[in-house]
């Protein structure tokens, strides 16, 4: 449990690349301004299991490039498995969307209620060499491939996601978003 709980630590909070994002724009290359805001949320859920160790997060991710910004929030359970932390994807609760899911709207939701998305692999962290790391690889259809691996540490949280159809990527950068800790 230990693991899981300083894992999570270093995941909640509010980050952005700015210094990323800026550095990149100077350089004259094509990179997005990323948010994220990350918030426990079991105090929201119902009906968790009397023995329930696991821990939900609602992802804020925000992301602008060509002159909008887009949301894409996510409602992730980080469990502890072994010594390695376990990370699976939920669908968004019904009644809420892409712009409506935050953690500051989210209302009291059942965990009766809450299902596991099928599309997305769990992905598994370990921690190496005093960093979390991991990711999985997706199929999401057929055809769509999505690639995640992540390193986390109290500096940085490296993500480096892509989209592949049939082979070849239509979302995703060369090197990793590196999102910094930001006071709100």
């Amino acid at each position: 449990m230990n693991n899981l709980k300083e894992m999570v630590a270093l995941l909640t909070g509010h980050f952005d690349n700015k210094a990323q994002f800026e550095a990149k724009e100077q350089a004259g290359e094509n990179f997005p301004y990323a948010r994220h805001v990350n918030t426990v949320c079991n105090d929201k859920i119902s009906n968790l299991p009397a023995d329930f160790e696991g821990l939900f997060v609602v992802e804020e991710s925000y992301y602008t490039g060509n002159g909008s910004t887009h949301a894409a929030p996510h409602l992730f359970l980080f469990t502890q498995e072994g010594e390695d932390v376990k990370l699976t994807s939920y669908e968004i609760p019904q009644g809420y969307d892409k712009n409506t899911f935050t953690y500051d709207q989210l209302g009291e939701v059942d965990y009766n209620q809450l299902k596991v998305s099928e599309k997305f692999t769990p992905a598994i962290y370990r921690k190496v060499d005093g960093v979390w790391e991991g990711g999985s690889v997706s199929m999401f259809s057929p055809v769509l491939k999505f690639n995640l691996f992540e390193r986390f540490s109290p500096e940085v949280l490296e993500v480096t996601e892509s989209m592949e159809v049939n082979g070849k990527r239509t979302f995703g950068y060369d090197e990793p978003i590196l999102y910094k800790r930001v006071e709100e």
